[in-house]
């Protein structure tokens, strides 16, 4: 099938497998579950994936893309310039007293913050998510101001001078957000920042088959009791663990993401520089097949790697594979799991193909998988194979 619009969604679907591990745990510390066609699974949630990948290091770390990183925090204003420039020598009331006036002027209050009353400290009322450039101005702003202050009243008073001299620069910061929030977006709530659309969309990942679960007894052993005394462990508990084959999925929307990174319309992405973008593709791929979250970290070792990865791009609406799974993969319909889950995913792609045409190019990348790959996705290394897939980005071609 011939595409005549250029490619402006990337897909990316991922199976990988996790052995007596306790991934995400909700507020109870058990694993968190979704009931999905009449069978629990346990799942990871998004929220959870994109916090690891956002903060992994290592060479496809997204700090690493050449992009200046966001500051998510109720406490950036506190941490980041009040305290570093009182650790400089500046007198801390004449800090806070500039500062009030820029984080008014910042973060416009609702009516239902008014009513509160004004905070003593400078925490916000949500997680709020600047660009780390932004905040470094903010703070230059903020101690040009103090260093030229007589006292508190005469550094707010320069303070409110100075946010009207500078309105346009503090309406460019409210805009400024930092790669990760370019990339997973940013929520307005009452604190009032420019809303940045997520380019990046992302499933919560579940089991392809039903829970797998056991509650595991544990015990301390007190090396210095030696029986004699007394008898039995320092300390006993119970926790949980689960296993199983996770399928993953995430959606790409590139002129989304140019546009955050470019500050272009998104209409106009591909008259933009694409390059960082195109890099922060790369990078956001690499990481989610092989970044595991790290839950129980040091008694589960929950380290594992995608062991099968189906990029796909194309123009039309994305969607998902995950109603491949819709009954759940039994033990009995093949020796291996994941051969299993791939057969489901085979019979599902060509169920869609059939009845909507084939919209998208695919490239497949695999551990040892026998059989042909799915339908249209040519078998590749995964380097070789997101290295096809974010190139084929805004071109056209034959899916």
């Amino acid at each position: 099938m011939q595409n005549t619009e250029p490619a402006r969604f990337l897909q990316m679907h991922w199976l990988t497998g996790y052995p007596a591990a306790l991934i995400n745990r909700d507020d109870a510390g058990y694993a968190k579950r979704i009931t999905f066609g009449g069978s629990v699974r346990t799942r990871i949630s998004s929220q959870c994936l994109k916090r690891h990948w956002r903060t992994a290091d290592g060479p496809w770390a997204l700090s690493r893309v050449g992009l200046d990183m966001a500051i998510r925090s109720r406490e950036t204003l506190e941490r980041c310039i009040v305290h570093p420039l009182v650790d400089e020598g500046l007198d801390e009331a004449l800090v806070r007293a500039a500062l009030k006036a820029f984080r008014d002027a910042i973060f416009q209050k609702s009516e239902k913050a008014r009513a509160k009353g004004e905070k003593e400290t400078f925490e916000t009322e949500q997680v709020t998510v600047l660009g780390k450039p932004e905040v470094d101005y903010l703070r230059s702003e903020v101690a040009e101001v103090v260093r030229a202050a007589a006292d508190e009243k005469d550094a707010a008073a320069r303070a409110a001078e100075r946010v009207k001299a500078i309105r346009a620069n503090i309406n460019a910061l409210r805009a400024g957000a930092g790669l990760d929030a370019a990339m997973f977006g940013r929520m307005v709530t009452s604190d009032v920042l420019a809303r940045k659309n997520a380019a990046v969309h992302v499933a919560h990942a579940f089991t392809v088959h039903a829970e797998e679960a056991e509650s595991d007894y544990f015990t301390a052993v007190d090396d210095l009791i030696t029986g004699v005394e007394e008898s039995g462990s320092g300390h006993l508990g119970q926790t949980e663990l689960t296993s199983g084959l996770y399928y993953g999925y995430l959606v790409v929307d590139m002129p989304t993401l140019v546009a955050n990174i470019e500050g272009c319309a998104p209409e106009n992405w591909l008259d933009a520089d694409q390059d960082a973008a195109r890099k922060a593709v790369t990078h956001l791929l690499h990481l989610a097949a092989t970044v595991s979250p790290g839950a129980k970290l040091g008694s589960t070792a929950p380290h594992a790697m995608a062991e099968f990865v189906l990029l796909e791009v194309g123009a039309r609406q994305p969607r998902t594979l995950a109603n491949a799974f819709r009954a759940a993969v039994r033990p009995e319909e093949a020796a291996d799991v994941r051969d299993a889950a791939i057969a489901r995913l085979r019979a599902h792609v060509e169920g869609i193909d059939a009845m909507y045409g084939r919209g998208e190019r695919r490239w497949q990348a695999d551990a040892g998988v026998v059989g042909e790959a799915l339908p249209g996705a040519r078998r590749l290394t995964f380097p070789e194979a997101v290295e096809a897939a974010v190139a084929a980005l805004g071109t056209v071609g034959e899916s």
